[in-house]
């Protein structure tokens, strides 16, 4: 066997052990280490090299690229918890479906707050609770609460033009773009997301109702009475529909002029975080501020930690020795260039088992080959986010794992077929409508 055939053998099994042992509850970072290993003694990189350098290149320079919008995120999520406006926007959402569509507000309650800036795994705590109260009193089956939130969290919200996410900061950062670049065929193709994955829950949810299924509690479970006091649900949307406009508002600045944000993504999301104490500081514990500060920073600590070992992991598979092999391949698919960059995009973050590990790996690879090719910035931008919505969800990722297994406390055997249907399949019909799109119609704005 060559060094490259021994090299792609090494990244497959080091992928599949990934995968393995991420469904069996292994910590991440024994996990990323461990596979790296089998990366470098295969891919013909000295393993202390591998580790040092490779490794702790790809770990601290996401760390140091993408913390404070971790941050940032986090502190807007924990204001909208413990405030309770995330749960009023929930509630506002039932109220507006009525119970027999109450399903459908799940998603989209998660889907407003992720274009509001607010982390996906905050989203899925604060909504969780609600989403156990609807499908206990509409009686659906428990095990599907994992894809709604999912969906809602990963999918077309977080890849929408203008949302305040890591997800359009990355390659905005790499390709000198906005968070608005591509916007027309993005919103399009988002909203073919939303309406598919809707419908298709909706139909998921139904038939299992048909056969039989009826909600099952958890000894877990824990149902409110009620009575909890939550502020406006419409005053809770203002820090969001404010956070969102003034890090998309430009303004001329320098000389000659240009047009830039008003306002950074960061300071976007500390600005949104304040204006939410502020509108709905009477529903606060003002004498646990200090403590949820310190549950902010280290959540978001936590978060992009486990983000960082991912994508040390596949830093280490960046410098193996069939990774050039495995990308000429992918950038050498016939057909128009944009399949090429949904298709390397898919495979990276599928890698990384994330979305935003993929593109702080795949972005700044890919980009300058399909630039020299003629791509624009804006047409690249979109598109490797929107694709990297697609196989990031697979089984080892670590939203994934997290939503399913800590906070509703399914198996992925129960639930995870919902969840591939509706966050790697919906995204992946999404992004080929994005690269259909673009191809006819390059340069819409």
């Amino acid at each position: 066997m060559d060094s490259v055939t021994l090299s792609i053998v090494g990244i497959i099994v080091a992928l599949g052990l990934v995968l393995y042992l991420i469904m069996k509850g292994v910590n991440i970072f024994v996990i990323a280490f461990m596979c790296s290993a089998i990366v470098a003694l295969t891919g013909d990189i000295n393993l202390y090299e591998a580790l040092k350098v490779h490794y702790m290149r790809g770990f601290v320079g996401f760390m140091q690229a993408n913390y404070l919008i971790f941050l940032t995120g986090t502190l807007l999520g924990k204001m909208m918890e413990v405030t309770g406006g995330a749960k009023a926007i929930a509630q506002l959402l039932v109220k507006a479906f009525g119970k027999d569509k109450a399903v459908i507000s799940v998603p989209l309650a998660c889907g407003i707050l992720g274009y509001g800036g607010v982390s996906a795994f905050v989203i899925s705590f604060c909504v969780f609770p609600i989403a156990l109260q609807i499908f206990k009193e509409a009686d659906l089956p428990r095990r599907f609460i994992p894809a709604a939130l999912t969906f809602g969290c990963s999918t077309f919200a977080m890849v929408a033009p203008g949302a305040p996410q890591i997800h359009n900061a990355i390659p905005a950062n790499t390709l000198g773009t906005d968070l608005m670049a591509g916007a027309v065929v993005g919103f399009i193709s988002c909203g073919v997301m939303l309406i598919i994955g809707c419908l298709w829950l909706f139909q998921i949810v139904g038939s299992a109702k048909r056969q039989g299924e009826h909600f099952a509690a958890k000894p877990m479970d824990v149902f409110t009475s009620g009575e909890e006091k939550l502020p406006n649900g419409f005053v809770a949307l203002i820090p969001l529909i404010v956070t969102i406009l003034i890090i998309n508002i430009k303004i001329q600045v320098g000389e000659p002029a240009k047009l830039a944000p008003l306002v950074n993504l960061e300071s976007g999301l500390l600005i949104g975080s304040i204006l939410a104490y502020v509108l709905m500081f009477k529903f606060l514990d003002n004498s646990k501020m200090l403590t949820n500060l310190a549950d902010s920073c280290k959540n978001s600590m936590g978060a992009i930690a486990n983000t960082c070992a991912v994508v040390g992991f596949g830093t280490v598979v960046q410098a193996a020795k069939a990774f050039p092999v495995i990308v000429n391949g992918v950038l050498g698919i016939p057909g128009p260039d944009l399949v090429g960059v949904a298709v390397a995009m898919n495979v990276i973050a599928g890698i990384c088992g994330s979305a935003s590990g993929g593109l702080g790996i795949a972005t700044p690879l890919i980009a300058p080959f399909y630039l020299a090719r003629g791509v624009s910035a804006a047409v690249l931008h979109r598109t490797l986010t929107i694709a990297s919505s697609a196989l990031d969800s697979l089984p080892h990722n670590g939203y994934i794992v997290t939503v399913t297994n800590g906070i509703c406390n399914e198996t992925h055997k129960d639930a995870y077929s919902a969840i591939f249907k509706l966050t790697v399949i919906t995204p992946a019909i999404g992004t080929a409508v994005a690269v259909a799109l673009f191809t006819l119609f390059p340069t819409l704005p």
